[in-house]
């Protein structure tokens, strides 16, 4: 058969495998950075080629017995004819402003590419069997908006199977909770940009958009909750790009993109290695944690281009290999879900100007996802590894 594959002949082939939304690390960690749309082309793909994606009535079997199978770095996109689980009518959750094709978007070519490890299957995503797999448990997506995003595909994926009910809003709806009662799983977001201390610098009463950063303490409104938390999920690194200054033991001991007179310049990659070891060290350390498997995802999208997302994904790696090996000795189990080569070939998956924000007129929203798009490929992949930890797993074993 011949397969019609969507690559970029100088993506990077050094990319690894994190689970950290790299989710599965128990939590699935996931990290997103942001990539520069333009540095991919999709106009040479010919759709209407007759070539679809063709998944094996064994694949699932295949994928159980085939665990050298390289999920993330040796794979492509192929042309599937079936399109996304869901739309924009079925799902009734979509928020307003990633509803793409609300605000004008009319081509929905994009939905129909999967993609495809060389080595084996990727199942799709059956919403019957992941409510059985998280029956009685408690997923949290920790982090920025794309850990939103993530949730919001999540439950879009799963309200085909069950209709959950919203248990929880706060006022600026960064802190959600989704209950599927039937299954008595819950789903949760909470906000933290950072994973640690975070406050706003104000001059004047007018917000600068940078912040001051603790790096030695985490913040509490997640890390409260870890206790209650079956699968965490981090995703961040959106806002370690800004001029924000760090602090260790109430000092200050640098800064990012700061340029202040007598102050250490630091890149961003110091202060999400910090933020993230911090985050680790307070899982590994958590004593009321018996319960918890958070997964970790772990994404870098190119901000400037490849080398920096390649270098920012390698000290995410650093850090959760550390994690891992402190880990073993609490029983807790760190893995990758690196979706960073998959994604920085999907820019057509953006709202880009199809961004429903009546605040932002004329913005293109480069960084987030539309709902239905390649963002639930995260979940296709949460699941094939949920199932799998589920089905090899020997001993309980909490997951980050």
């Amino acid at each position: 058969m011949n397969e019609k594959s969507l690559n970029h002949s100088s993506m990077s082939t050094s990319a690894p495998y994190l689970l950290t939304s790299s989710l599965f690390l128990p939590i699935l960690f996931i990290f997103y950075i942001i990539y520069t749309p333009t540095l991919f082309q999709l106009s040479s793909l010919n759709i209407n080629d007759e070539v679809h994606d063709r998944t094996p009535t064994n694949a699932l079997n295949q994928s159980h017995n085939n665990e050298e199978c390289d999920l993330f770095i040796k794979g492509r996109w192929i042309w599937n004819k079936e399109g996304s689980l869901y739309t924009n009518f079925s799902c009734t959750t979509i928020p307003y402003y990633k509803n793409c094709f609300l605000h004008g978007r009319s081509d929905s070519d994009f939905l129909n590419w999967r993609w495809k490890p060389d080595q084996c299957e990727l199942p799709r995503f059956d919403a019957k069997a992941f409510l059985s797999y998280v029956q009685g448990k408690t997923i949290a997506f920790i982090g920025d908006s794309l850990a939103r995003n993530q949730m919001e595909s999540l439950l879009c994926l799963l309200s085909s199977e069950e209709t959950p009910k919203q248990l929880f809003k706060d006022d600026e709806d960064r802190f959600t909770t989704w209950h599927f009662p039937v299954h008595n799983f819950t789903l949760k977001a909470f906000w933290s940009q950072f994973l640690v201390k975070a406050t706003e610098i104000i001059v004047n009463g007018s917000s600068t958009g940078g912040f001051n950063l603790h790096l030695d303490q985490i913040d509490e409104r997640w890390s409260t909750s870890l206790p209650t938390i079956d699968y965490a999920i981090l995703s961040d690194a959106n806002w370690f790009f800004r001029k924000n200054y760090m602090y260790e033991d109430g000092k200050l001991i640098g800064c990012v993109y700061c340029q202040t007179p007598n102050v250490t310049h630091f890149l961003p990659d110091y202060t999400i290695r910090k933020a993230f070891r911090a985050a680790f060290d307070h899982i590994n350390s958590c004593k009321n944690c018996s319960g918890t498997r958070p997964f970790t995802e772990g994404e870098a999208n190119d901000k400037a281009n490849e080398v920096d997302a390649v270098n920012y994904r390698k000290v995410q790696v650093e850090e959760i290999e550390k994690a891992r090996k402190e880990g073993e000795k609490w029983g807790n189990k760190f893995e990758v879900l690196d979706i960073t080569k998959a994604m920085l070939m999907r820019p057509d998956g953006h709202p880009g100007l199809y961004y429903g924000d009546k605040w932002k007129n004329g913005y293109k929203d480069c960084v987030r996802w539309c709902l239905p798009g390649p963002v639930d490929t995260f979940n296709e992949l949460l699941f094939y590894m949920l199932r799998n930890q589920l089905h090899h797993k020997k001993s309980p074993t909490n997951l980050y």
